[in-house]
């Protein structure tokens, strides 16, 4: 089968085609001829070094180990079944939960041994994939590639939403909103949630996609008055924020935010590192969330609501698996609009 995988620690120059066995499904486990794998940042950032303590990177202490084949937003047929798996799964079309956990329902997320399938597992860069029995669910919607856009940044949006708990007419910041996770923040806090959503862009021409998907307002961060504006549109301070960027736009986010309002992160693709005034933080008792991923019943939730179709998959932009380089060169460009998903050959 041909997979593409991370050699290294780098740029995109690490990402190899090779030939390979196909996997064999251990007792527990089925054999997935993979059918459409979204990218994600987790992917990016793990072949760049971006997560970890010094130049390792991963879910894991240890650091990623070399090679690795990524990609974590799978959706497939089951071809094969261990012994352990009932044999009635083979032929179902299928979305992968993306990471084992020994944690408890409702803290699988957070437990020290989660591990996540394209760093610690090899993932869906490939024609073929092994995956346990019990972390593969009916795919929400007919299409594979539609289906595939939600693992991840899916759940992940979820969890931060469910975090925030927005009560309807509250008013949700969403940066980073043209983003994977940021259009299905947007989705899910103003359909799920009945929230109002200010979204932040960088490029206004999104405006009215972003609307269709139920922002109320679509501001650019590129203004000099980002802050007045956000409080002009919204009459007000916001009462929460959902945030993707990170540095960029913390001040802002903090500025805005009412007394006794609520921040969730789950990315920092515009700074790692901030300054924050704890005066700010206790004085307008904000709170603050740190989130990534979620729980298997959120994931259930997540692929009901995508199945009733209160969320809609956003797709910018499909590649053939073989050119995974020039796909993520892609995905890293600014202006688009929602998931770049990767396709096997048939």
């Amino acid at each position: 089968m041909k997979a593409v995988q991370v050699m290294g620690y780098g740029d995109v120059d690490q990402l190899e085609v090779v030939d390979q066995e196909i996997p064999v499904p251990k007792e527990n486990e089925v054999l997935v001829k993979v059918k459409a794998c979204a990218i994600n940042n987790t992917e990016i950032w793990m072949r760049e070094g971006a997560y970890g303590t010094g130049t390792k990177s991963g879910w894991r202490p240890e650091g990623v180990q070399f090679p690795r084949t990524p990609g974590s937003d799978i959706t497939g047929t089951i071809m094969k079944a261990g012994q352990q798996v009932n044999e009635e799964m083979i032929g179902k079309d299928v979305v992968l939960f993306p990471f084992t956990s020994s944690g408890e329902p409702g803290a699988e997320h957070i437990s020290e041994d989660m591990s996540f399938i394209g760093s610690e597992y090899d993932g869906g860069y490939a024609d073929y994939v092994v995956w346990p029995a019990e972390l593969c669910f009916d795919m929400p919607l007919a299409d594979y590639t539609e289906s595939a856009v939600f693992s991840v940044s899916g759940m992940t949006a979820w969890h931060m939403v469910e975090q925030i708990q927005p009560k309807q007419g509250e008013t949700v910041m969403v940066t980073g909103a043209n983003g994977g996770v940021g259009s299905l923040n947007v989705q899910i806090a103003s359909r799920v949630f009945g929230a109002n959503v200010i979204a932040i862009v960088g490029d206004l021409a999104l405006e009215d996609q972003l609307k269709k998907l139920g922002a109320t307002h679509v501001l650019s961060y590129k203004s000099d008055r980002l802050a007045e504006e956000i409080l002009e549109v919204n009459g007000g301070p916001v009462d929460s924020v959902l945030d993707v960027v990170g540095d960029a736009l913390f001040s802002t986010s903090l500025h805005v935010l009412k007394k006794g309002g609520k921040f969730c992160t789950s990315g920092s693709a515009g700074g790692q590192k901030t300054e924050l005034d704890f005066r700010t933080l206790y004085l307008k008792h904000i709170t603050l969330y740190g989130s990534v991923l979620g729980t298997r019943e959120e994931f259930k939730r997540m692929l009901k609501a995508i199945a009733d179709g209160k969320i809609t998959p956003v797709i910018d932009r499909t590649f053939p698996l073989e050119q995974a380089r020039e796909a993520q060169r892609y995905f890293k460009k600014a202006g688009k609009l929602g998931k770049i998903v990767l396709l096997p050959e048939e």
